[in-house]
């Protein structure tokens, strides 16, 4: 795919690094020479210094056949123009804009092919705000990833020592829990001669403590799942009370508005207490007039041992260094664990300084990449890709595609899991059924107790050969399947994988395309 990448900032940087590895045909445009030298000189890539606003500078990078067009510059404006110039000269197809201002979601018809021509708006901010909201509401988690409109979700977890999953085989673990509905899909585990390294899952892979476990299941279901792998037997799972916020930009302001929302929405969150710490007065001040008069504002050092010791840190469940330096929120995050700090959360763009963080004292190490990506790649991915996101500092995938077509057009309906020809290490995790392909609001899903097809002893005593009791009654309501060696695809199902290399996307998808005689 040709595309061209307006902005060679942090997010610009992040989108070239990704899709390069993906073998794209990438220019970058830019006004600032030396920031296209870093990454020609890191990546196999063509720049193009002036401004992408410019009807010219777009014909010199070669915007008449461009596939895709991503403006990511920090300026909005640019972003939009750019965007209308590239429609209406140049007829690109597939035109995405980075917009930082709210303004605009009230205003959807901006959008459209009348005014600035933007197919999809990206936003960071946003993304990392959606992301960490997920964090507090499931604690026990490393990071949460949705898919199926919401309605089942990817987390991964640090396995503690004497849970209940601790020690046992993977297929064993319907019969210790068999309220438990879920899927793991992969195991990375902590070597001593080197960072952790993907293990290879089926029903005879041990758990340990220290592996971090992804695992699939509903939603409604999630925290129930990660206790048996967070929670010793009989203790509750965790809950978030107390979380201390570090930073004032715009990050800071939509999270905590997001959790105010989430505090009433959300049992578990009703007692929610927030503090907000920057040592910028002007931020401050700012914070105090637009937050919530609940939420306690305070101005001073990020190192402030006294402060954090006035405002009782060793009480806080969750404390998040969210400003724009890394070394100051690397430090804020090991002072605060130091001084008793349950979790610590730290926001690093440099993704060299995240990799150093990760298996450190830091429990999260967040670059905003890692929340913004998957949202861009579900554009770009070919075929019908409904959702990506990329897991393991890139490194490793989760995607959601749907199956369309019949046994003449498609490879894959009609077709039983175990024929199906997936490359060795790609798992697939869930399917959700009957899933309307409207934007309709979320609704419960019928209930399936479902066993991985890892189990190897053991039955549900509703499961009828990996389907559940709703799909054998004709129940139409969208459904979830856990699905063994002998469950059949069906058209219109939509299937969750996780692939532990990104290399492996092309090869699924070449799966799942369908043939030319579908329409």
């Amino acid at each position: 795919m040709k595309i061209i990448i307006l902005g060679a900032g942090r997010v610009g940087y992040s989108v070239a690094e990704s899709l390069v590895s993906e073998r794209n045909d990438i220019t970058v445009i830019d006004i600032r020479a030396d920031h296209l030298q870093a990454l020609q000189e890191r990546f196999d890539l063509r720049c193009i210094t002036g401004n992408g606003m410019d009807a010219q500078v777009l014909a010199e990078a070669g915007a008449q056949d461009t596939d895709l067009l991503i403006a990511c510059t920090a300026q909005d404006e640019t972003n939009l123009v750019c965007c209308k110039v590239a429609h209406m000269l140049f007829g690109i197809p597939r035109r995405i804009a980075r917009v930082r201002s709210s303004a605009f979601e009230a205003h959807p018809d901006l959008m459209g092919t009348d005014g600035f021509a933007v197919d999809a708006i990206i936003c960071p901010e946003a993304s990392l705000t959606r992301y960490i909201a997920k964090l507090v509401e499931f604690p026990a988690s490393l990071q949460v990833r949705s898919f199926a409109g919401g309605r089942v979700v990817l987390a991964s977890v640090r396995v503690r020592l004497g849970v209940l999953a601790d020690g046992l085989k993977i297929g064993e673990l319907p019969r210790y829990a068999p309220e438990l509905q879920l899927r793991v899909v992969a195991i990375y585990r902590r070597f001593a001669d080197g960072p952790d390294r993907f293990v290879r899952c089926n029903g005879r892979t041990r758990i340990e403590a220290g592996d971090e476990v992804f695992v699939l299941a509903e939603r409604e279901h999630l925290k129930q799942v990660l206790t048996a792998f967070y929670n010793a037997p009989g203790q509750p799972a965790r809950i978030v009370r107390r979380i201390m916020l570090v930073g004032g930009g715009v990050v800071i302001r939509r999270l905590v508005n997001k959790l105010w929302a989430l505090r009433q929405q959300v049992a578990d969150l009703r007692h929610l207490q927030i503090k907000v710490l920057s040592d910028k007065l002007h931020q401050c001040q700012a914070l105090a007039a637009q937050l919530p008069q609940e939420v306690l504002v305070l101005h001073g050092n990020l190192a402030d041992e006294e402060l954090l010791a006035e405002e009782h840190i060793e009480q806080v469940d969750f404390f998040l260094a969210l400003t724009d330096d890394d070394e100051n929120n690397i430090m804020a995050s090991l002072l605060a664990k130091r001084l008793g700090a349950r979790r610590v959360l730290a926001l690093i763009h440099r993704r060299s300084y995240a990799d150093l963080m990760h298996g450190t004292q830091i429990d999260i190490a967040l670059t905003p990449s890692q929340a913004m990506l998957g949202e861009l790649l579900a554009h770009v991915r070919k075929g019908d890709v409904q959702a990506v996101h990329s897991l393991r500092r890139g490194v490793a995938e989760a995607l959601e595609i749907v199956v369309r077509g019949d046994q003449k057009t498609s490879r894959v309906v009609g077709r039983e899991v175990a024929s199906l020809r997936l490359p060795e290490d790609v798992h697939i995790g869930l399917i959700v059924r009957n899933l309307p392909e409207d934007d309709a609001p979320h609704r419960s899903l019928s209930t399936s107790t479902l066993l991985s097809n890892h189990a190897v002893e053991g039955r549900s005593p509703n499961t009828i050969e990996g389907r559940s009791l709703s799909a054998v009654e004709g129940n139409s309501e969208p459904e979830i399947i856990f699905p063994r060696r002998n469950t059949v695809i069906q058209s219109n199902d939509h299937i969750v994988f996780f692939l532990p290399n990104k290399h492996l996307v092309a090869d699924v998808e070449q799966l799942f395309r369908v043939g030319a005689m579908f329409l």
